[in-house]
């Protein structure tokens, strides 16, 4: 870390400064802001991992040799920096799925793909990464929203336990599963089940989106599985020691959940609410659980909440049309259940982006969830645009 001490000292010392400093009172949180409620330190945390989260970094700063993005908030920028990402940086991911079991491709360089690499990488005559020739199945993945993660990382696993249904024991066609990483823990984070904590899911961007070495893992990546030249990484390894890591996931903590659109004309505030109703009423919320609770043993801001991120966070198989990648745990058909609460600031929809509107998505929709869209399909146009217009609210 020592070749880029300098530079980011002077940015905490100044965000630290502003963090103490007496400010008016602040508004309730917007796209990107801090939940409320935070101790001096946790906001200070999260001032200097947004700092961070902004930085432009350089290979002399341990960028690469083998990259995607040259900052965190390329890839999490709608509509405000720790939101979604655009079609411009989806992330490629690639696996081999045979005889029901999934291979994440780790003799061949892992299924994150890094699409970039340095000049000096270059120089050194190594390029990009590639798809491996094992591979059976691709996707590109838009980078997910970041906002209220923190809250999601606090609900218990047994809350999320109490709407697994692996076996379909009620008969309802719904059999969603808690995913598991091998070591048992519960994969709440990633499209398809990937990371059991916000730690984990931030380390793996900091290694395959920006080529950074972290405390977790301090060995630098190798271009599918063959290792870089040490000349071509002039940073000495560890580049993101454990305190710049910590600041960076209680920025990612600490982000304020979005909150639905408020002050509504009554008649559009009418039209939410049938949608919700009707939302409600065809089945969707089987698998967008409508409210989670945090539990006890979180940082006080994020506990004890009754939150409502519309999903239950669980692994449903969505049939042939959705899949793509395996997961650890999940098949190329399952994915865990986006969280639907700041629908109303994306531009593209599904976990690829293939959708340009909120319908397309619901007709994309097959498998666990084929008896809720067909519901969808078959109501009355007014009765769709109400639904639209409700999850538009979100």
């Amino acid at each position: 870390m020592s070749g880029r001490g300098a530079p980011i000292a002077a940015t905490i010392c100044c965000v630290v400064l502003w963090a103490c400093g007496n400010g008016p009172a602040e508004p309730p949180p917007a796209p990107g802001e801090p939940v409320g409620g935070l101790s001096t330190g946790e906001r200070g945390r999260f001032l200097v991992g947004r700092a961070l989260f902004e930085r432009l970094a350089t290979a002399d700063e341990g960028l690469g040799p083998l990259y995607n993005a040259e900052r965190c908030s390329d890839c999490h920028d709608q509509p405000a920096v720790g939101g979604g990402g655009s079609q411009r940086f989806r992330v490629l991911k690639a696996t081999r799925f045979t005889d029901g079991r999934c291979d994440l491709l780790r003799a061949e360089g892992g299924d994150n793909i890094q699409r970039r690499a340095t000049d000096l990488l270059i120089a050194h005559g190594m390029g990009p990464e590639v798809v491996p020739g094992t591979a059976t199945d691709t996707a590109l993945m838009t980078a997910p929203p970041l906002f209220g993660l923190g809250l999601v990382e606090a609900v218990p696993d047994a809350v999320l336990a109490e709407r697994a249904d692996p076996e379909d024991l009620d008969g309802d066609g719904i059999s969603g599963r808690l995913p598991r990483l091998p070591d048992g823990r519960t994969a709440r984070f990633g499209r398809k089940g990937d990371a059991a904590t916000l730690e984990d899911f931030v380390d793996t961007a900091l290694r395959f989106e920006l080529g950074f070495t972290t405390a977790l893992h301090p060995a630098e990546e190798a271009r599918n599985a063959i290792p870089v030249p040490a000349a071509a990484d002039p940073m000495a390894d560890t580049e993101i020691d454990a305190p710049t890591m910590r600041q960076l996931t209680d920025y990612v903590r600490f982000l304020a959940p979005p909150a639905p659109e408020a002050d509504l004309p009554p008649a559009v505030r009418d039209t939410v609410s049938r949608g919700a109703a009707l939302f409600r009423q065809i089945g969707c919320t089987s698998c967008h659980r409508e409210e989670l609770r945090t539990g006890s043993s979180a940082p006080p801001a994020l506990a004890n909440r009754t939150i409502r991120p519309w999903s239950d966070l669980l692994l449903h198989d969505l049939g042939p049309a959705l899949a793509d990648v395996c997961g650890a745990d999940a098949s190329p058909a399952e994915l865990r259940t986006a969280p639907l609460w700041g629908l109303r600031y994306r531009s593209r929809y599904l976990h690829d982006g293939r959708a340009a509107d909120i319908a397309s998505a619901v007709s994309a929709h097959g498998g666990e969830a084929a008896a809720a869209r067909d519901a969808f399909l078959s109501l009355p146009d007014d009765a769709r645009r109400a639904i639209v217009r409700f999850l538009n609210s979100l």
